[in-house]
């Protein structure tokens, strides 16, 4: 499991923004209404910036920033206690500082802060609490499309006659398939509005080939 003690499963930063961009893909089709979306992808957020942003609309949030120097990942989980900031951030290349500490991370708050450069790849600073809940969101960043699928079942599918997303299906986008309207439909067959997801996809800068 992925958490602050253990970053081993966690992608290098290109081979994650390549992931973000898969699983806000995949958000897109399972839920037409945005507002019901847990993971957005923004690619052009700042100047040399994407941002990849987790919200349960529950207080929960995880942000990744990715830059050419690398990426940044800050989480805050509303049910744990935030550390001090300056100790969970202890090593943090300069170029992330506007983030962590600008806004949104500081109005958000957080509960734990990891980092990767090509030269000494993922870090973290001290961790007080061993268990701070980070493998709560970073779970969802093991590149394994069976993870997604699993949660995603449970999310968007609880209560509803739709059929099951097969991790097969899923794949596809992780491997960034463009996405058709076959292979859309074989994750959500209730999809109807074509123009809609097609905008969606060129938001994200997913590859899809619906027009």
């Amino acid at each position: 499991m992925i958490s602050t003690l253990d970053l081993t499963q966690l992608p290098d930063a290109a081979t994650l923004q390549r992931l973000c961009q898969a699983l806000a893909a995949l958000d897109a089709v399972n839920s037409p209404d945005p507002d019901f979306r847990y993971y957005t992808y923004n690619p052009a957020w700042d100047d040399n910036e994407a941002l990849f942003e987790m919200s349960d609309g529950e207080g929960d949030q995880m942000l990744v920033l990715f830059r050419p120097e690398g990426c940044c990942i800050n989480g805050f989980l509303s049910e744990y206690d935030q550390p001090e900031k300056a100790q969970v951030t202890r090593g943090l290349p300069e170029v992330f500082d506007e983030f962590v500490f600008g806004e949104p991370a500081a109005s958000i708050g957080t509960t734990f802060c990891v980092w990767y450069t090509p030269a000494h790849g993922w870090q973290t600073g001290v961790v007080e609490n061993e268990d701070d809940g980070s493998e709560e969101l970073l779970y969802i960043l093991d590149n394994d499309p069976d993870t997604y699928a699993d949660w995603a079942n449970e999310y968007y599918l609880d209560e509803t006659e739709r059929e099951p997303l097969e991790a097969a299906d899923v794949a596809r986008l992780y491997r960034h398939e463009p996405l058709t309207q076959a292979t859309a439909q074989a994750l959500n067959s209730d999809l109807t509005d074509w123009p809609q997801l097609a905008a969606d996809l060129e938001a994200i800068g997913y590859p899809h080939a619906l027009s």
